[in-house]
């Protein structure tokens, strides 16, 4: 196995996206117990005779999950948002920007 130095660009490479994961999962795990939380309470406050499964009890859950979607595959596909390397490219302009003047 090879001996990786944490000065090592590849391993903090692998630092910063381990923390992109875990940062995902506290999300859904917030998503989740925030969700059946409200839905609990909800379907407590129902009167006698109403259903659950209508849409403003679920419209909460539907929007925030687009949002979970949207921040798995910010996580999972690299260059989703804003391209692949977007961050050393920026680095690299500011950086000449500030040559300049």
């Amino acid at each position: 196995m090879e001996n990786i130095s944490k000065d090592d660009i590849r391993y903090k490479e692998a630092e910063r996206q381990v923390k992109r994961i875990k940062q995902f999962y506290i999300f859904v795990f917030i998503y989740i117990v925030v969700n059946i939380f409200i839905l609990f309470l909800n379907f407590r406050e129902l009167k006698p005779g109403e259903t659950i499964w209508q849409l403003k009890y679920f419209s909460l859950p539907l929007f925030w999950g687009i949002a979970v979607v949207i921040h798995a595959m910010r996580t999972f596909i690299p260059g989703f948002m804003l391209g692949s390397n977007w961050e050393e490219k920026k680095i690299k302009e500011l950086m000449e920007k500030e040559k300049q003047q």
